[in-house]
């Protein structure tokens, strides 16, 4: 049983492995700068949340539809305990994201999440936040929020530390993470620590909420997502490797050329470049999808869709403002947003009236401004493939 930290070396690869990975990184860190500058309606930020929420429980297998979130966030909770749970679960995790990015921000909230109390807080951030009933493990523990492990665990081949020597492995993690500089450098030692504090196995449940949690949080608060991506959606659509290659980094060195610390350096170097072609393969996604050309397209042709085979109401002439609306991520008066479709006042008002039924306009009260909305129904002309069981629950 490990009880000394250096038992989990290589915290980060040697100078001749970091390269490749350094020009990965570099990539990722400068599409992401610019992808977070992005103006966009607030309502899309709020989607993406309920999309993580959905990818991280899917990736512990704990399957919610969509649409069972969507009205978990209305309070409106399946009979099926179960399920109930998993609901909730999903809630807690979209307000613990919430929480945590307002937490922590900067420089300065980055260097604070490696600490051993951020590790704590991030797991009481979740946890706490679900009924003591839902706070068991399959197998009938109870789980404290925040708390670490009193006991011994074993995850697949892996025997975590021993519960005595948690302190120390936290704080070597900490204390090592905390110096990596700024940059590239720290993207590739975001990766590694993500691995590595799933390594250590701090709780008795939740490990991998807490890890996936922590490598967003971090995103964020460099300045990297902006709300607009996360590694949890790429995680998810690749849970197999993601799996694989976190166990395989467990592993202990393999020979004379594989580093020089007690796990595998060559494990770990996999691990890290997985976890940067997720970055990157997340960030250029929403690239296109935020493209200014490619977007009045799919908005027109949702608009088409709406009044040719919906007939719901929706005019064609709606474009120009839904265009503009989701531009410039504000508000518009209704006046104002009836004035760009350039038909009759009447017509006007029965137009924005189908689109804020249709949800795509969205507004805080019967006169209030309006700004875009994005329905799940419509995902599938918004933004298609973002966020696919959404768009076949949508259409189910």
């Amino acid at each position: 049983m490990y009880t000394a930290p250096h038992q989990f070396e290589p915290l980060l690869p040697s100078d001749a492995r970091m390269e490749p990975l350094l020009a990965k990184a570099h990539d990722v860190s400068r599409a992401a700068t610019l992808l977070a500058g992005t103006r966009v309606p607030p309502e899309l930020r709020t989607l993406l949340r309920s999309m993580n929420s959905y990818y991280t429980n899917r990736i512990e297998g704990q399957h919610t539809r969509p649409r069972e979130i969507d009205q978990a966030l209305r309070k409106d909770f399946s009979k099926d305990a179960k399920l109930a749970a998993k609901q909730r679960m999903a809630v807690a995790h979209i307000e613990a994201e919430v929480a945590l990015e307002q937490q922590y921000v900067g420089d300065e909230g980055a260097r604070a999440l490696y600490s051993v109390e951020a590790v704590q807080t991030l797991h009481k951030a979740l946890f706490g936040r679900l009924p003591a009933g839902d706070l068991l493990t399959d197998e009938g523990e109870p789980v404290v929020p925040g708390e670490l492990r009193k006991r011994e665990v074993q995850v697949g081949q892996h025997v975590a530390p021993a519960c005595a020597s948690l302190g120390p492995f936290l704080e070597r993690w900490s204390g090592f993470y905390r110096r990596v500089r700024r940059g590239e450098a720290a993207l590739v030692g975001m990766a590694c620590a993500h691995q590595r504090l799933g390594w250590v196995h701090p709780f008795v449940d939740g490990n991998g909420r807490v890890m996936r949690l922590h490598t967003h949080t971090l995103l964020s608060a460099w300045g990297y997502t902006g709300g607009l991506w996360s590694p949890l959606r790429g995680f998810a659509r690749s849970t197999e490797r993601y799996y694989a290659l976190l166990a395989d980094a467990d592993s202990l060195r393999r020979g004379d050329l594989d580093g020089r610390g007690n796990l595998s350096e060559q494990a770990l170097v996999a691990w890290a470049n997985y976890v940067l072609e997720v970055c990157q393969d997340q960030v250029s996604f929403m690239q296109g999808m935020l493209d200014f050309h490619a977007l009045k397209d799919r908005i027109e042709a949702c608009l088409v869709f709406e009044a040719t085979v919906e007939k719901s109401g929706v005019r064609q002439e709606s474009l120009r403002g839904l265009h503009y609306l989701f531009l410039s991520g504000e508000e518009m008066a209704r006046g104002d947003f009836k004035a760009m479709l350039g038909i009759s006042d009447r017509a006007a008002t029965d137009a924005l009236g189908a689109l804020v039924r249709r949800g795509l306009l969205r507004s805080d009260s019967p006169q209030g401004k309006v700004r875009f909305g994005l329905p799940q129904h419509a995902l599938r002309f918004l933004f298609p493939r973002l966020w696919p069981e959404a768009e076949a629950d949508a259409g189910a």
